[in-house]
């Protein structure tokens, strides 16, 4: 079992502000239109919400250099001053409006809950909500959810009988192997396919399984395993003994998985058309036609087999792992799938692993943020607009609408200015900015949730039920046009994504919200703020893989040989500068890993500052609390990357995440524009000026 948000396949090009995006997810069936009524139905009691983080002139140190290091300068203070909380791992801007919006939906979760006579998403909400609080009741189930699971597996006998298992597991949504569902054509982004992905492992890497300096980490994931197999009922001397052959046999398919680098920095990785006969050849114990016929989904004439030596191996070990070693390894990712919604002893141990081990979390996040995340997994959009009645002002989508238009122009403008660029490619690149669309708030329709059943039973059954219920949906899309309405990530969510294949940017409506955006505030602290984040998600599309996409999400070559080369040239300089960046513990930065978030952010920089100036015209600057307007700019840059982690989370991060931590984003894109140095009066050769061959110029 593998429970999990279902999800379509995620690009690495349909990149978050700061965490991964979902990817995009279509209705089969008929959406309500979107939108708050005149009356909301849901109360929200505002006094009690957790404070936002803006920028303030105590948080300045005034003992750092601005020049030397903006980070320090504008986010030290704030930093020393606000420790991360014991059931977080980092704390920052993104952190802080989390538990804001947290607060909101607790409140909407509680008021679904409460009514018995609810129908439609309330009652969806209110039933998972409801089930997941009654901690007594899990605890006395125990184990007992998944006893028919566990029977299931133990009765596996041989390879045949393993992959079918495998094919009745997914076709309940609950597939941990390979991921497998709709997204849109490369080819033709009109309309959805099928993609197979790689899967399986459970280390946050494939590096992981070899990497010298993760050895203490396996040592403890073999420990984990074994004591989860042990309370699953399996005795101890046994669990020790499955424990390593489950860590064996994932270490072979490691050895077959594509990085996180890799999948990242090259999305054609994604995309591998075959026929289901050329399929079933690669991999002739897990014939592919009987797994699309198992998932209820017609046969296609070509689907994407992403990372085709991964199925051949899984095909392999079909043929020639014993079956034991499959009941284990199908034992453990089951009960550890399920063990955060399972009794105290299951939760506990999970959270040991996944979070104090590997993120270094002192604290088990209360149940209730705990039953919330669930919901947001299995039933986000239906709790999305129950979060959008009570806690986005219709003013402020106005105000974006502006803002994006304002950074749209800007953006034109540079590119058209582009000195690098020959006619041709400008050309194609200007055409990609005018078909952009954007999306602010929530989705001009909501999807439809009929079919999926809940009740006050179980909570792992709703959860299960919903998985299911998403998984079914989700494949419904196979061969079925793209539905270009559809949102990828829920209104409550803290975050912004650009998503190639339908060229477009994204915000929910919960990032609207300080330090990124406040509709009283002054044009400098959100052009700095939500005006780079808007711009960031537009120069998503022209990084070193969104450029690989044309205007309508086609996956296709528009640049000429010359300007490619002059493009390769500039990112090469960008690698080499965060190369360049060495954390306090001596941690260096993957420059490669991190580019296009990097690209990212200095072109999103770069055209906010241009549509902050356009936006003042001639407007006197109005010199607040002794800042100029520039400088205030770069300041709520700043403050919106102002982070804490704790040193087992940054490392996990600097080994996994596409981003660059929060510091250094502070200071990477500010550093290559001269405007930063003019705004802070800063001399050349300090470490925040950038000049000649060491400047980055991209977008």
């Amino acid at each position: 079992m593998n429970i999990r948000k279902t999800q379509t396949l995620l690009l690495p090009v349909a990149i978050a502000v700061a965490l991964a995006a979902c990817s995009k997810k279509e209705d089969a069936a008929p959406a309500a239109t979107a939108g708050a009524p005149a009356t909301p139905e849901y109360r929200l009691d505002e006094s009690t919400l957790p404070g936002v983080n803006r920028f303030t002139l105590a948080d300045l140190d005034t003992t750092q250099d601005a020049c030397t290091d903006f980070a320090a300068y504008a986010n030290s203070k704030w930093l020393a001053a606000n420790p991360i909380p014991g059931d977080r791992t980092s704390w920052g801007a993104f952190e802080m409006l989390d538990e804001r919006s947290n607060a909101v939906q607790r409140q909407l979760a509680e008021q679904a809950a409460a009514d018995a006579d609810a129908t439609g998403v309330k009652k969806i909400v209110g039933d998972l909500w409801a089930t997941g609080m009654d901690e007594a009741k899990v605890n006395a189930q125990g184990i007992e959810p998944l006893a028919g699971h566990l029977a299931a597996i133990d009765a596996l006998a041989d390879g045949p009988a393993v992959a079918e298992y495998l094919r009745t597991s997914a076709a309940k949504g609950e597939n941990f192997l390979f991921g497998f569902g709709a997204e849109a054509d490369f080819q033709n982004p009109d309309l959805n396919i099928a993609y197979a992905m790689q899967g399986g492992l459970g280390l946050p890497d494939s590096k992981y399984y070899f990497d010298a300096d993760k050895k203490d980490i396996r040592d403890a994931y073999v420990a984990h395993i074994a004591k989860v197999l042990e309370l699953s009922g399996v005795a101890a001397a046994d669990a020790q003994k499955q424990a390593q052959d489950v860590m064996a046999f994932e270490t072979r398919l490691a050895k077959v998985s594509k990085s996180r680098e890799d999948m990242s920095r090259d999305v054609s990785l994604y995309y591998n058309p075959v026929s289901l006969a050329d399929a079933d050849k690669l991999a002739p114990n897990f014939p592919w036609t009987k797994f699309f016929e198992s998932q209820g989904v017609a046969a296609p004439q070509m689907f994407s087999l992403a990372i085709p030596a991964f199925h051949e191996e899984v095909s392999k070990a079909l043929g020639d792992t014993d079956a034991s070693v499959w009941r284990s390894y199908l034992r453990f990712h089951t009960v550890d799938g399920a063990s955060p919604y399972l009794s105290d002893a299951f939760a506990q141990e999970n959270f040991n692993f996944y979070a104090k081990t590997l993120r270094g979390q002192k604290e088990m996040k209360p149940r209730w943020k705990r039953v919330l995340a669930t919901v947001n997994e299995q039933a986000g959009e239906a709790l999305g607009q129950m979060y959008v009645q009570v806690a986005f002002p219709a003013e402020s989508k106005a105000k974006m609408e502006a803002l994006v238009a304002n950074l749209g122009t800007a953006l034109k403008a540079r590119i058209e200015n582009l000195e690098w660029m020959g006619a041709d490619t400008k050309q194609k690149a200007l055409a990609k900015q005018a078909a952009f669309t954007p999306k602010i708030g929530y989705p001009d329709k909501w999807r439809e949730w009929n079919g999926l059943e809940t009740s006050r039973d179980s909570y792992l059954g709703n959860i299960l039920a919903a998985q299911e219920f998403n998984y079914r949906w989700n494949l419904s899309k196979i061969g079925k046009p793209v539905d270009k309405t559809e949102w990828g990530m829920s209104p409550q969510t803290v975050n912004a994504y650009y998503n190639p294949l339908q060229n477009e940017i994204v915000f929910p409506a919960a990032i609207l919200q300080p330090p990124f955006f406040d509709p009283n505030a002054a044009d400098a602290l959100n052009y700095g703020g939500i005006g780079a984040v808007i711009g960031h998600e537009m120069t998503h599309g022209y990084d070193d893989q969104g450029s690989r996409f044309g205007p309508t999400g086609k996956f296709e070559n528009w640049w000429t040989e010359a300007d490619a080369k002059g493009f390769a040239g500039r990112t090469d300089k960008l690698i080499a500068q965060f190369d360049g960046y060495t954390t306090a513990d001596g941690q260096k930065i993957n420059g490669r890993h991190t580019l296009g978030e990097n690209i990212a952010d200095l072109g999103g920089l770069a055209t906010a500052y241009d549509a902050m100036k356009a936006a003042a015209g001639d407007t006197p600057d109005p010199m607040t609390d002794g800042l100029s307007r520039d400088q205030r700019f770069f300041l709520n840059w700043a403050t919106v990357w102002r982070r804490n982690f704790t040193p087992e989370e940054l490392k996990n991060r600097i080994a996994t995440d596409e981003h660059a931590p929060a510091q250094f984003r502070a200071v990477g894109a500010p550093s290559n524009l001269p405007a930063f140095a003019a705004a802070f009066k800063c001399e050349p050769g300090k470490p925040m000026v950038r000049q000649g061959d060491g400047q980055v110029v991209i977008w």
